[in-house]
């Protein structure tokens, strides 16, 4: 190459190479407005805008479009986590959520909703929020009355009239129709408690122990009991509660 020190043992390779020295991107997309240098990149592309899911994973039935997804994916059979945190123990499978997760440290939340002050740290959850604002449920089960507002959510609950549990611990012999409930149980045996306090030193495995947890600090009682003015954080401790008028009620 005449722009750097690189040398090929073909002429085609160096044509290829010339482009990173280029802002030409000859080879363009039908179905969209990406183009990119070379015909490796836009095949690669086009895979998103078929159905074809040639990439498939030898543990479970899961597919998927790339190499680099499956690669991705395979990790939670390993259980190889490779992006650490260097503010605490925490380690993930994806860059990604290293990322969101850093925000956790920060107290970044940079998506907001625009129908209200609602912020999150993931694109996702704003997504999820912004339904809240609509009572719209288009996925629908075959199956049952089920409906839903997201696809995923729909694929997952068809689970349950399959029996799949396609998710697999490589410690005991559990297995899950959702990969978060793996990555819950897997806790278990490796005893990570990534959901801190940040009133008292606190810490939990699961998101929803840490969201009781804080009601203790807010003084927050959202159970009350409706035969007498108790009030309690947990639903199940007002269940116990109600047994004591339910047994008082079988003695009159």
């Amino acid at each position: 190459c005449n722009e750097c020190s690189y040398s090929f043992k073909s002429s085609g390779n160096l044509i290829k190479h010339m482009f990173t020295h280029s802002d030409e991107k000859p080879y363009k997309c039908l179905e969209c407005s990406f183009a990119c240098k070379l015909a490796g990149g836009l095949k690669k592309h086009e895979v998103l805008h078929s159905f074809a899911k040639p990439y498939e994973c030898y543990v479970c039935n899961y597919k998927c479009k790339t190499s680099s997804c499956l690669k991705t994916h395979m990790r939670i059979h390993t259980g190889d986590k490779p992006f650490k945190c260097s503010e605490c123990n925490y380690c993930t499978i994806t860059s990604g959520s290293l990322k969101t997760h850093l925000r956790s440290h920060t107290g970044e939340r940079p998506y907001k909703c625009s129908e209200c002050n609602y912020s999150s740290r993931t694109s996702g959850d704003l997504m999820r929020h912004k339904l809240t604002h609509s009572s719209d449920k288009p996925y629908k089960c075959s199956e049952c009355n089920y409906s839903c507002k997201f696809s995923k959510d729909l694929y997952c609950h068809l689970r349950i009239h399959t029996g799949e549990k396609p998710y697999k611990c490589r410690e005991c012999s559990y297995r899950c129709s959702q990969s978060g409930h793996l990555v819950r149980h897997m806790r278990m045996h490796t005893g990570e408690k990534p959901f801190k306090c940040i009133e008292c030193n606190f810490t939990t495995s699961q998101s929803g122990d840490l969201k009781r947890h804080l009601k203790i600090h807010t003084g927050e009682k959202p159970y009350k009991c409706g035969e007498c003015d108790y009030s309690c954080i947990k639903a199940g401790t007002l269940l116990r509660h109600m047994k004591k008028h339910w047994r008082k009620a079988r003695l009159i």
